[in-house]
């Protein structure tokens, strides 16, 4: 059995690397995985899920060096990401030129997820960024398992059953503002969309919130945005 999931991890990182697709697991929900900076790899996600190109897709991580590779960052929100990642979060960031427009649908915003899933993580430390998207036809329930996944992709890699079963709690860290003497980094940020772990984030934000210049905490509607 564990030979047998090498040999596909493997083979994961081979497809992703030729431009193909992956349906891989994650602590949340099922990800259908291609090489997120291959403007013709996201366009065949797009059209497996059946999505719309208005709508943007995430990406996913290993560590925060490939974060720094698709992302700016400014040293207070570093210090936030650290305590938020790896895990069950989206986190929306100013992306850099390596992100093709197709897959943040020519906004200038990524979301970036760092999965806590062996699978997932050895496969990105391979392949670089990947999609991250649940391996869903879009407005369909995310797949937990296997036994749910609908759509086709080159390989699907059986993890199991999600640990959290639902999508991850997206968290928007895009709003800064400085002050006069630009010595102090004031972040303003707001948590779109309760989901997986989103207990544990609003606890990391609220004891981060003193001194740091962060607000902005509505508590949104349960996974309002089922898709991701």
């Amino acid at each position: 059995m564990q030979g047998e999931r090498e040999d596909l991890i493997k083979s994961a990182v081979e497809i992703i690397r030729s431009g193909g697709t992956v349906v891989y697991p994650t602590e949340t929900v099922y990800g259908l995985g291609a090489d997120a900076l291959s403007e013709e790899a996201v366009r065949k996600v797009y059209k497996i899920k059946r999505r719309e190109l208005s709508h943007p897709i995430s990406l996913a991580v290993s560590s925060f060096e490939m974060v720094h590779r698709v992302a700016s960052i400014d040293p207070e929100s570093l210090e936030i990401l650290t305590e938020l990642l790896p895990g069950p979060v989206t986190v929306l960031l100013r992306k850099k030129d390596t992100v093709p427009a197709v897959l943040t649908a020519a906004s200038n915003v990524v979301g970036v997820r760092f999965p806590d899933n062996e699978i997932a993580t050895r496969i990105i430390n391979e392949t670089g960024p990947i999609t991250s998207t649940s391996a869903n036809v879009s407005g369909r329930t995310p797949p937990t398992s296997v036994e749910e996944v609908e759509i086709k992709a080159d390989i699907i890699i059986n993890g199991g059953r999600c640990k959290y079963g639902m999508p991850s709690t997206v968290v928007d860290m895009t709003r800064t503002t400085a002050s006069e003497d630009k010595r102090d980094i004031n972040i303003n940020i707001e948590i779109k969309r309760r989901g997986a772990g989103y207990d544990r984030v609003l606890h990391v934000l609220r004891s981060k919130a003193v001194g740091k210049g962060l607000h902005g905490f509505p508590v949104p509607e349960l996974w309002k945005n089922r898709d991701r």
